[in-house]
């Protein structure tokens, strides 16, 4: 090219739609503010995880999904590195009572081998202390009874807990475990009544030993109480909590496995950084910012709160206490629900333990203020200290958490570091309610994840949560889960089930040919908006109904273009909308089973312990057999010279019978051609046998009304059975309300013999001609009943 030539002037293009920027609820600041991480793409993530002392449920499952949903956004969807780190709770108040009152009922139940009045007064006794010191806090001061008195009063409380709601609604309204408390007792002084009878009377050693073991399993919730308080502060043994903690931990992990949540990066234990959590401890005593008392040490709002930085700052500025929640500054009941059921008191109502000194009967660590334990709070600061150091991008766990537990973290974590913002992000989950009331055991709506689970599948759970923004509030009901979400996830099995039937078609048809035109251009443009639009929705702070509403508009978008093309399809757009719509899908963690890249739907998962590798005599057999008897059917038809019809019934009953165990879906189409349709068996049967419920409720009610005519007709008919001239005279008419008639029978006079006036005897003309024909059908009918019999 010679130097003197120059390259035409070159446009710059400009762009004429602005990008929308990612912003999320942050709590800190209680509105949407641009996410920015402090290390380019990569994100330093710490979410809160379980205390491991019990079964997961629902509760868990709504925080944890929802924070894989955010998490799976951000990496797959954004294109973020994250860093996610997940701590467990394997030291808490509430492990070690639950471990330790196992233990006892495990010991008590190993050294009973027989019904004696022994543990039956054993279990009089429990079932008192747990009337006193549980179940009376729920009761007005009118029902509680003197000591000793608790058993006579008990069945009038039983009568008004159940046949007065307004009584019952008042003592929950004190005590929110009333009812738990009362379903306890119940179940307790039900198993007493039948040990006290069974323990006279003369049982061989195997029957005492049931019913002894029965009494303890229907009283556990009380005997665990009492032995707790007699002997809990014996049991020594370290391992007691740390087994009933690993124990628990496993069956988490489990379970968020089973609901497809990621796995975090990076698993902290608080027991295995037991080390720094005192070294961390010591820092704060030594900056002044804690104090020991009694062997334990307390953090020291006070202290804290407007305390100046000690870094050299060009800019002067003051540490804060509760960032999150200020409002809730003086929580006496949150405070102290946040310290543990084994709190102990700190100089000021404020102050949170950061090291516990441990009771008798409690595990313990050494540390220079004696043998003792972390506090709850602490943890965390120290976890995500070691492993991110002074600040992270992302803090999450639930709303109930934001105070006093993270507000507390913050303090002590900015307290330590000397820092003005610990965390840049504080993401808080929504709440979960069942049927709009708060998950509780005292009101039975208590669901774990393992039980939801055996009623729903983890897709239609994630698809409920998706439903929902991820911090609002969530009402979980059966009647969304049977509706809603079943009908969103057929939506989209049918669709991609559709799709991938007419690639395939497309593929073996030598005659097929795409076309570009005006309906494909408008699809297309369809697809690039909704890709738009769902950018926009997740930008918006996650806004997961939005995205789903969006895919779905897509859908029934796609599926008015494939119901108007029909066989004309031009697959390859049908392919970009599906491929699109169901990796947005799975990057939702909605994907089941085997799902590679690039691969039409969502995926489908095989029933438990069935081998997806099986040979292909297994998987192609039943098809084999079923197409072979199909063809054996049909020649014998055709040899037999069977009418057109008869052959066109037989490939239905192919179609309708045959192939739906199979799994095998035949639509027939305009140009004669079957589409063929791969669908799971047990959907295919149930629409099926929908159909056929339905064709024979349809006829039943026709069946219904042709018998509701008939008896419409007989009472007609019956009506006909009088002979016209006959209808006037007795014993049709009362005697001596007609003197005389007429050759048809139609009265000339009264009864007095006084003559019929003109205007009545035309009423009783016109009746009687009524009559006549009445009667002729009645006769007609009789005479054509005679012919049928």
């Amino acid at each position: 090219m010679s130097s003197k030539q120059q390259l035409p002037e070159w446009l710059p293009p400009v762009n004429t739609i602005e990008e929308p920027v990612l912003k999320v609820y942050n709590s800190l600041t209680r509105t949407k503010t641009p996410f920015v991480p402090r290390a380019g793409r990569h994100i330093k993530w710490y979410n809160c995880g379980p205390t491991v002392y019990d079964a997961s449920h629902m509760g868990h499952a709504r925080g944890y999904v929802t924070q894989d949903f955010l998490r799976r956004i951000l990496s797959d969807y954004f294109g973020y590195e994250v860093h996610f780190v997940m701590n467990i709770t394997d030291i808490d108040d509430k492990i070690i009572q639950r471990s330790r009152r196992n233990h006892l009922l495990e010991q008590l139940i190993s050294r009973t081998t027989s019904l004696t009045p022994a543990l039956v007064e054993q279990v009089r006794k429990s079932w008192t202390s747990y009337f006193t010191t549980q179940f009376a806090k729920g009761l007005p001061e009118n029902k509680r009874p003197q000591a000793g008195q608790e058993d006579q009063v008990w069945e009038e409380i039983v009568r008004l807990a159940d046949e007065d709601p307004a009584w019952r609604a008042a003592c929950t309204a004190k005590e929110e475990k009333f009812g738990m408390h009362l379903a306890a007792l119940r179940k307790a002084h039900d198993a007493l009544k039948i040990a006290s009878a069974l323990a006279s009377s003369d049982l061989s050693p195997a029957d005492s030993r049931t019913a002894a073991y029965s009494l303890i399993d229907s009283s556990r919730d009380i005997l665990a109480l009492s032995l707790d308080a007699e002997y809990g502060h014996s049991i020594t043994d370290p391992s007691i909590p740390r087994d009933h903690a690993a124990y628990w931990e496993a069956e988490f992990m489990k379970d968020m496995k089973r609901l497809r949540v990621l796995p975090p990066d990076t698993l902290t234990r608080v027991t295995e950084y037991v080390e720094e959590i005192v070294e961390f401890i010591k820092k704060l005593v030594d900056r002044g910012f804690a104090y020991e008392l009694d062997g334990s040490v307390y953090f020291d709002t006070r202290a804290f709160d407007d305390a100046k930085s000690l870094k050299a700052d060009d800019e002067e500025w003051k540490h804060t206490y509760l960032k999150l929640e200020p409002w809730s500054k003086g929580n006496r009941a949150l405070l102290q629900e946040g310290e543990g059921m084994l709190w102990s008191s700190s100089r000021y109502d404020a102050d949170f333990a950061l090291w516990k000194a441990s009771k008798p009967g409690e595990p313990s660590w050494p540390s220079v203020w004696g043998p003792g334990r972390p506090g709850w709070h602490i943890e965390c600061s120290v976890m995500a200290t070691e492993v991110f150091g002074e600040t992270m991008d992302i803090h999450s766990g639930g709303r109930d958490l934001a105070f006093p537990h993270h507000d507390n973290e913050i303090a002590q974590s900015e307290a330590y570091h000397d820092c003005r913002q610990w965390v840049n992000y504080f993401l808080h989950t929504g709440h979960l309610n069942i049927e709009g009331l708060k998950m509780s055991k005292s009101l039975k709506n208590f669901i774990t994840i393992d039980e939801i689970l055996q009623r729903y599948t983890a897709r239609q759970l994630r698809l409920a949560f998706l439903l929902a923004l991820w911090n609002s509030k969530i009402d979980f009901q059966e009647s969304t889960m049977k509706g809603e979400v079943r009908t969103l996830e057929m939506t989209f099995d049918n669709f991609f089930t559709n799709v991938k039937a007419l690639i395939a078609q497309a593929a073996t048809d030598k005659n097929y040919r795409s076309s570009y035109k005006i309906p494909e251009r408008e699809l297309a443009n369809q697809l690039a908006l909704s890709q738009a639009v769902f950018r926009a929705a997740l930008c918006d702070s996650f806004n997961t109904p939005q995205a789903l509403d969006i895919l779905l508009k897509l859908v029934s978008r796609t599926n008015v273009y494939i119901a108007q093309t029909s066989v004309k399809a031009n697959v390859s757009v049908l392919e970009s909308v599906a491929r699109w719509v169901g990796k947005m899908l799975r990057m939702f963690g909605l994907g089941e089973g085997s799902v590679t890249e690039g691969t039409i739907g969502w995926g489908e998962t095989l029933p438990e312990g069935q081998n997806a590798s099986v040979d292909r005599e297994e998987i192609l057999m039943p098809y084999l057999r079923t197409f072979s008897t199909f063809r054996d059917n049909v020649r014998s038809l055709a040899m037999s010279q069977a009418p057109p019809k008869q052959v066109l019934e037989f490939c239905d009953r192919f179609r309708d019978v045959d192939l739906v165990p199979l799994g095998v879906a035949l639509d027939d189409q305009e140009d004669g051609r079957a589409l063929v349709k791969l669908v799971p068996a047990a959907t295919l049967i149930r629409l099926r046998d929908e159909k056929i419920a339905a064709a024979e409720a349809k006829a039943a009610k026709k069946a219904a009304a042709v018998a509701a005519e008939r008896e419409k007709k007989l009472a007609k008919l019956e009506k006909g059975k009088t002979p016209p001239g006959e209808m006037y005279k007795p014993p049709y008419t009362e005697q001596g309300v007609y003197g005389s008639w007429d050759e048809h029978g139609i009265p000339l006079t009264d009864g007095q013999g006084a003559e019929i006036n003109k205007s009545r005897r035309k009423k009783l003309t016109k009746e009687w001609e009524l009559q006549q024909k009445l009667h002729g059908e009645w006769v007609a009918w009789q005479m054509e009943e005679g012919n049928n019999a």
